[in-house]
């Protein structure tokens, strides 16, 4: 999928966009400097960065409440390693920080539906016991 495409696409499908986040990841891995530095760095956010959408997938087949929201905390926590990454490329000088904008953007953006939506099926969760009771 070029990035055209992902830009085309439904930009509310959480599926879509964490797998466009990841070839964008990827495209970024693949033009870092070939230092040693810059290629530590990177194998760190090539696998944080991709992995998001993979834990996306695998909660839209959770079993339960409880092992969606565990899913949707770990891609949150995939997220923030991710933009840590981000701060390290650019606080050591190995990339320029307008370069990542975009993509810390789209994490910071990901980070915050993700965050909402683990809330909302906590507070779902919360409101079927209660009605239960």
């Amino acid at each position: 999928m070029r990035n055209d495409e992902c830009e085309m696409r439904n930009n509310w499908d959480i599926t879509e966009r964490t797998k466009c986040f990841a070839l964008r990841i990827i495209r970024l891995y693949s033009s870092l400097p070939k230092s040693t530095q810059a290629q530590v760095i990177g194998k760190q956010l090539l696998r944080s960065g991709t992995s998001v959408g993979a834990h996306i997938r695998e909660g839209k087949r959770s079993r339960s409440d409880a092992e969606m929201i565990s899913k949707i905390e770990v891609a949150q926590q995939e997220l923030e390693e991710t933009i840590y990454w981000f701060e390290l490329l650019v606080g050591s000088n190995l990339v320029e920080a307008d370069r990542l904008t975009g993509l810390a953007q789209e994490a910071n953006e990901l980070l915050a539906i993700l965050v909402s939506s683990s809330r909302t099926i906590k507070q779902r969760k919360r409101g079927s016991v209660r009605s239960e009771c």
